[in-house]
């Protein structure tokens, strides 16, 4: 019996070399996490992420401390046997309800709670995040997850039979737990990289083994992102699949000439065009600039947005972030919705991979949705105590207790 006995904040920020990490839109970040600690009476201590670029963390911070609360006397086992209405219950606090619902600070915080407890259950079994999600039962597993406002398109009777389905063939594609998950790499294009930088970034990538890269557009003057992008198109080379990040930049008919211009160095997809609340104007740009893809979920806060994004065919690849949305077990309620509507889960890495890198094998293996790959970013590498292992451009399963979280202490 493992009890809850105290809950504590860490408000961490880490400071990045000159270019790294910026878009169109989000300049001299400082990457950081709002850090839920809980410990116990075991001496374990889960670990829960939720990311932001440095201001505001600490308003994060503040929230995570009183909507946490209710965990405090919590046995880790009783308390994630009902998880699903312990967080639906957290979400909808009284008062901070308010202050969202479901989106922003308040969010924000709930997913570092959740993602904390996650966390010490896996290590309170001692097993790392992906196995202790492969092991639960349908049924333990839906006890953890919030299909509240979903019901027209997902009940629990479907997600259910969705695990059920596909459990007989899991075997099938347990062969990536010793093969590793593809990864891509975001670091080469930075929007403030000079041209050289990018060439050579890209070409150091493709001998790293990448097959996937991306780069940050959404210039004031459109020809300097499509000079940038025939640039890596050039680099990398025919094989190599280039993905183009807009971080929100474009309106909708800026969207609809940039796509345009963009054409011909053939990207694998188009990523936040445009405004992440504006589902009508995604679902008119999917339609205009097919068989280009549409990418988002960076910023879409909540499953209930995700939901009308499907519903409105606006996105094919699936960037739920367990770091935005309400954690773990709402990255998985919007993944089992990306699998009914036959979409992919390529999760946007807030936390540089190192949760994600746990959650992509469990949708491929119990879930059956297609291993495309996970974005890698590694500015944050040697903050973890056990950081992400990529080689050759490929994920190495993790193999500690828990979700690979913890944090180095502080200099």
């Amino acid at each position: 019996m493992t009890t809850i006995t105290r809950i504590q904040t860490q408000d961490t920020r880490f400071p990045l070399s000159a270019g790294d990490g910026a878009d169109a839109i989000h300049s001299n970040p400082q990457y950081s996490y709002a850090v839920t600690l809980l410990h116990t009476d075991t001496g374990n201590t889960g670990f829960g992420l939720a990311f932001t670029l440095g201001g505001g963390n600490d308003l994060v911070c503040r929230a995570i401390e009183t909507l946490a609360e209710p965990l405090a006397g919590r046995e880790i086992e009783e308390l994630m046997a009902e998880f699903g209405e312990v967080q639906r219950r957290i979400a909808n606090h009284p008062q901070l309800r308010w202050l969202g619902p479901h989106k922003g600070v308040v969010h924000l915080a709930l997913a570092s709670i959740v993602n904390a407890c996650f966390d010490l259950w896996a290590k309170e079994r001692g097993v790392p995040l992906w196995r202790l999600l492969l092991d639960l039962t349908p049924q333990e597993l839906i006890q953890t997850l919030d299909f509240s406002y979903l019901e027209d398109v997902l009940t629990t009777e479907q997600a259910r039979a969705l695990l059920e389905i596909h459990a007989p063939t899991r075997d099938e594609r347990a062969s990536v737990i010793r093969d590793g998950y593809p990864g891509y790499d975001t670091s080469v294009g930075w929007f403030h990289y000079e041209d050289d930088v990018i060439r050579e970034k890209t070409l150091q990538a493709v001998a790293q083994g990448f097959t996937a890269l991306k780069l940050k557009v959404g210039s004031k003057d459109l020809e300097r992102d499509v000079r940038r992008a025939r640039l890596i198109r050039s680099a990398a080379g025919d094989n190599v699949r280039v993905m183009l990040d807009v971080n929100q930049q474009w309106t909708l008919p800026q969207a609809l000439r940039a796509a345009a211009a963009l054409r011909d160095m053939s990207p694998f997809w188009i990523e936040e065009p445009t405004h992440p609340d504006d589902v009508l104007a995604h679902q008119t740009l999917a339609r205009e600039i097919a068989p280009v893809s549409i990418a988002l979920g960076e910023h879409v806060p909540n499953r209930i947005l995700f939901k009308n994004f499907m519903q409105a065919k606006a996105v094919e690849y699936v960037q739920v972030d367990a770091m935005r949305v309400a954690g773990i077990s709402e990255f998985i309620v919007v993944s089992l919705m990306a699998r009914m509507f036959g979409l992919k889960v390529v999760p946007h890495v807030g936390d540089m991979g190192q949760i994600h890198q746990h959650l992509v094998l469990f949708n491929h293996i119990a879930l059956g949705l297609d291993k495309v790959f996970l974005e890698y970013i590694p500015h944050l590498k040697d903050r973890f105590v056990h950081p992400a292992a990529v080689m050759n451009g490929i994920y190495q399963t993790p193999q500690q207790a828990g979700s690979s979280s913890d944090l180095l202490a502080l200099p």
